[in-house]
C-alpha cells in the first residue's frame, strides 16, 4: 500500500498524510518519529519544500526514520528545488550551491525525484532518477481566457522553455528580450525588447521563478515603450521577496502557484500545483 508523508504541513498536494512528530533537541540537532502504523505501507511519497537547511535535514532524518521502519521504496516531490538558480559559478569562491543540494538528495536513494520547473537542465542532469514537470499545464489554465496575446520570453535563459510553450497556446507568436547584470553585485543593467510595435495587444510574460521582481519591472516599461497592451506575469515559482505592491501597479495580474508558499494575496491568482502534476 502507498502513503505519503508532507513535511510541510501547509503543503499536502495528496492524500492525508502520515502522522509524524519532529522537534529539535537543547543542543541544536532536529528529531523525528513516525508515529503512524507503518506495518502495511510499503511505498511512500514524501513531499516538501524546503527553504533552510534545517527543512533538508528533517528530509533526511524523515527519510531514515522510514527506511528504519521497514519501508524499501520512497519517492520525492520537491517541486521547487532549492539553489536552482546557482547552477554555475559565476565569480571567484563562490560554492555550485545546487550540486551541494542535489548530491544530498541522491544520497537517499529515492526511487523517484519529482520537481516542478526546474530553472535551467543543470538540475535534471544532477539529480538521480528525476522526474521533470513542465510549466504546460499551469500555463494552459492560466491562459485559457486569453485570445490575440504575445507569449514574452524575459531573457535568454526563458526562450527555450518559451518557444516549447507556444507550440501549445493560441498566442501571437514570442517576443525575445534580454537584459544583463553585473554577476558581482547581481544589478540589473539593461533590458531590451526585440519587436518595434507590440500593436497594443495582451503580453504575458512566462518564467520559473520571480524573487524580488526587478526583471519584469524593467521588461514592464520597456514592453510599455513598445507599445503593449495589458501585462500580465505568470511565474511558476512565486518567492516575491519584496512583496507584490511592486508588481501590482504594472502588472494587470500575476499568476503563480504553490510550490514555494501558499499566497493569498488579492493581486495574486495562485493554482493549486496538485492541478498540473499528473
Amino acid at each position: 500500500m502507498k502513503a505519503y508523508i508532507h513535511l510541510d504541513k501547509d503543503f499536502q498536494p495528496f492524500k492525508k498524510s502520515l502522522q509524524y512528530e519532529h522537534f529539535t533537541f537543547s543542543g541544536g540537532e532536529l528529531h523525528i518519529r513516525i508515529t503512524d502504523n507503518l506495518s502495511e505501507i510499503t511505498k511512500v511519497i514524501i513531499t516538501t519544500r524546503p527553504r533552510s537547511f534545517n527543512d533538508l535535514g528533517l528530509l533526511l532524518l524523515a527519510s531514515d526514520a522510514l527506511r528504519q521502519s521497514g519501508i524499501k521504496h520512497l519517492e520525492l516531490l520537491i517541486p521547487y528545488f532549492p539553489a536552482a538558480r546557482q547552477d554555475r559559478l559565476m565569480v571567484k569562491g563562490e560554492a555550485l550551491s545546487v550540486k551541494v543540494y542535489a548530491n544530498l538528495i541522491n544520497s537517499i536513494n529515492f526511487e523517484k525525484v519529482t520537481i516542478f520547473d526546474p530553472h535551467s537542465d543543470v538540475t535534471s542532469a544532477l539529480i538521480n532518477n528525476v522526474d521533470v514537470i513542465s510549466n504546460h499545464k499551469f500555463v494552459e489554465q492560466v491562459i485559457s481566457n486569453f485570445t490575440d496575446f504575445h507569449l514574452i520570453s524575459p531573457d535568454g535563459g526563458a526562450l527555450k522553455k518559451v518557444y516549447k510553450l507556444a507550440q501549445k497556446l493560441p498566442c501571437l507568436g514570442v517576443i525575445e528580450c534580454s537584459k544583463s547584470r553585473d554577476v558581482k553585485t547581481g544589478k540589473l543593467l539593461n533590458f531590451n525588447v526585440y519587436k518595434e510595435d507590440l500593436q497594443g495587444k495582451d503580453c504575458i510574460i512566462v518564467d520559473d521563478i520571480c524573487d524580488g521582481g526587478g526583471t519584469f519591472l524593467g521588461l514592464a516599461d520597456e514592453l510599455k515603450k513598445k507599445n503593449a497592451g495589458r501585462l500580465f506575469l505568470v511565474v511558476s515559482h512565486g518567492i516575491f521577496s519584496k512583496g507584490v505592491t511592486i508588481l501590482k501597479d504594472k502588472f494587470d495580474r500575476i499568476y503563480t502557484t504553490n510550490s514555494f508558499q501558499n499566497i493569498n494575496m488579492p493581486e495574486v491568482t495562485c493554482i493549486e500545483l496538485s492541478t498540473v502534476l499528473s
